[in-house]
């Protein structure tokens, strides 16, 4: 749980993410800067018809926080200015450093980088989408399974001037079909680490438990189920999935 003064304290919007799909905006609680989605501000979607965006955006973070990688930041639900909405403490993010590029097919990295895809730009030119491959990435990848992440784009990945990485915008996750869009496709097929797969398992008991009970607030019983079967599957298989079914494999735009 937040501070007391996070749940209670006036929130104070002084801007508004314009880029955004759905209502979001940047305010304050006292000294700590945060982002605001308020309910009221989401646009129906023909495929989430169920439940709302900010409890999938808090079921996330309570996810994030039981695999124990810190993959989203704090997120909370509370009153704001536009009614309840979901709060989230805003990042300071690393300009000169980007986890997921676009760059020319011909110099795509040998060491460090996974390449996703090649194709062509609008000026016809050949570009290849890629991302680092990195631990605290991989962690994000092994998330995204987790929540059946739709909507994984470049620009939700945050760069930390330590080398940490943030995933945000999730509200398009725990469907209980299969959904997953990501372009974190780098490591397909690759093993899991036994670091990666302690924390499928801490989801897996804490299903039994508090992440449980946490989740009943937010998801429906479904889409709960549905989380407990993508952990036993990932688990099983002991290693990151293929692209599966008839939708697009990586979300768009790609950023």
């Amino acid at each position: 749980m937040p501070a007391p003064e996070l749940l209670t304290a006036e929130l104070t919007l002084s801007g508004r993410i314009t880029t955004a799909s759905n209502a979001t905006f940047v305010g304050s609680i006292g000294d700590t800067t945060v982002v605001y989605k308020p309910i009221a501000g989401e646009k129906p979607l023909w495929d989430f018809p169920d439940g709302f965006l900010a409890h999938r955006e808090v079921a996330a973070y309570l996810v994030s926080e039981v695999l124990g990688w810190n993959v989203v930041p704090r997120t909370w639900l509370r009153d704001g200015p536009l009614g309840q909405g979901m709060v989230q403490l805003w990042q300071d993010t690393d300009p000169d450093q980007n986890a997921v590029d676009l760059v020319a097919a011909h110099d795509v990295p040998e060491i460090g980088w996974k390449q996703v895809l090649e194709g062509e730009d609008e000026t016809g030119r050949m570009v290849a989408l890629i991302h680092e491959d990195t631990p605290a990435l991989r962690r994000m990848a092994v998330f995204d399974v987790v929540v059946n992440n739709a909507d994984r784009k470049g620009d939700h990945v945050l760069a930390m001037k330590d080398g940490h990485r943030h995933g945000v915008d999730h509200g398009l996750t725990f469907h209980r079909d299969h959904k997953l869009r990501t372009v974190l496709w780098g490591w397909l097929g690759a093993t899991l680490t036994d670091e990666e797969c302690d924390g499928v398992d801490r989801v897996i008991e804490g299903l039994h438990g508090e992440l449980g009970r946490n989740l009943a607030n937010l998801l429906s019983a479904e889409e709960i189920a549905s989380l407990a079967k993508r952990c036993a599957r990932l688990r099983s298989a002991g290693r990151f999935p293929a692209p599966s079914g008839d939708m697009p494999a990586v979300p768009w735009p790609l950023f």
